[in-house]
């Protein structure tokens, strides 16, 4: 990863965007990262992964809940409460 100030950033900017292309760049600000510039590919990959971890998360909390015997009807009784 490459690391820039905010005064670099701001005067090469061009070439920071063909750089994100390959590998993400830190923006910094007071020595404190503020931004990341990513590449599509690697923003939509990061989208997906983050997708899958919560269908994953999803999926086990469905699956403990119905082990413990909790069924569409009796949520539903309890969310009308």
């Amino acid at each position: 990863m490459q690391y820039v100030s905010t005064a670099f950033a701001q005067e090469k900017l061009a070439s920071l965007l063909d750089a994100a292309q390959s590998e993400p760049v830190m923006i910094q600000h007071h020595d404190q990262d503020i931004a990341v510039m990513l590449s599509p590919k690697e923003y939509d990959s990061m989208r997906g992964m983050n997708i899958m971890e919560f269908q994953q998360f999803c999926d086990r909390v469905g699956q403990n809940a119905a082990a413990s015997g909790l069924t569409e009807e009796k949520l539903t009784e309890l969310l009308e409460r």
